[in-house]
């Protein structure tokens, strides 16, 4: 790593005060128009994100997990896409900004890195230079200035070589390799919050490892939040503090990663750990998720959750069916909140699971 690097990470790590909110999401919904009607893609999620601490948000492909992240960033077609609530980024409101907003804020603020580089990167120009250019948006800087801080990120990401590899492109990197560059053009800028969109999917195992090692310890040297998007509740585990899971669109259950890992409070949680290999030593006992998500051009009533569900015949009435569950605290947990109609859901949970 180089000095230069150094000072600047340390510098920076030293002037944020780990904790402190730095993305504000409030109600945020975000619908797609269609000829077939709307897609309610996101519907009144909530959460937040913290300087050096990082947030999973976890969920079945078509949760919105991407879409709400997404937006973030500003990277939906304002022409096409319907969005409410609150974004504030860093004290700044996002929802409703100018495109002037949000060119000033990618990089700086906040920058993704995608699951597939190589459609990220762009084929035609060597990696050096696109993270160059990322960092001269921003900075008075010459370009040799500008190259030499490329080639600082490519060194600081694990680029073996990195002053000839700035000169190489895409095409020339492994997989893993390409995901550092990704990282390193998300980083450029010392950004205060890195979203990750499943970063790790098109790579082997050993290689997953060194992702997401180099994501925490990138974290801890720049003092950033991190917003990982995953499917894969092993990952969750590995690296994450606190954790939303979303279904259909809406926030779940959120709280302590290790504490929902450990006792989930909501069935949809509890589904997705009971279908994990990992939870148990024998693949008879492992249980799927009866059904499919729903649509999102027409959501279910009530609880979008209660057609998959084993436990909703524990609710009195027809709750399940006709109202939507608000957020509240999970009965006899601290710092835990879930969307759900059962009375008792930790004790409902884990007599069926004893009941096993």
């Amino acid at each position: 790593m180089t000095a230069t690097v150094n000072t600047i990470s340390t510098q920076s790590a030293e002037a944020r005060d780990a904790g402190d909110v730095v993305l504000d999401v409030a109600d945020l919904s975000v619908a797609f128009p269609t000829e077939e009607g709307v897609v309610k893609a996101v519907s009144n999620l909530t959460y937040q994100a913290r300087l050096g601490r990082t947030l999973a948000i976890v969920g079945e492909s078509g949760s919105g997990k991407s879409v709400s992240s997404m937006a973030v960033l500003g990277l939906h077609n304002p022409k096409r896409t319907k969005i409410t609530g609150s974004i504030k980024l860093d004290g700044i409101e996002l929802v409703g900004a100018p495109a002037s907003t949000f060119q000033k804020i990618r990089s700086t603020k906040a920058a993704m890195v995608f699951q597939d580089p190589q459609s990220s990167l762009h084929p035609f120009h060597k990696v050096g230079k696109q993270i160059a250019e990322a960092y001269q948006a921003h900075h008075k800087v010459s370009k040799q200035v500008a190259l030499k801080r490329a080639v600082e990120m490519l060194d600081l990401v694990g680029i073996p070589n990195p002053q000839r590899r700035a000169n190489s492109y895409p095409h020339e990197f492994s997989g893993g390799m390409r995901q550092r560059a990704m990282i390193a053009l998300g980083l450029v800028n010392n950004p205060k919050l890195l979203i990750a969109d499943e970063p790790t999917t098109a790579l082997d195992v050993t290689v997953q490892a060194q992702i997401l090692d180099l994501v925490n310890d990138l974290q801890k040297e720049f003092g950033s939040a991190v917003i990982l998007i995953t499917h894969d509740l092993a990952v969750v585990a590995e690296t994450a503090d606190d954790i939303l899971v979303m279904y259909a669109g809406r926030g779940v259950e959120k709280g302590s990663a290790k504490e929902v890992l450990a006792q989930p409070s909501h069935p949809y949680t509890y589904g997705l750990l009971q279908s994990l290999p990992s939870h148990s030593e024998d693949l008879e006992e492992l249980r799927a998720i009866k059904g499919t998500p729903p649509s999102l051009l027409n959501l279910p009533t009530g609880c979008s959750f209660h057609p998959r569900c084993d436990f909703k015949s524990q609710v009195d009435g027809d709750a399940c069916w006709t109202q939507l569950p608000e957020w509240r605290p999970t009965p006899g947990l601290s710092n835990r909140e879930i969307r759900c109609h059962l009375a008792d859901p930790v004790a409902t949970l884990k007599h069926d699971e004893e009941a096993r």
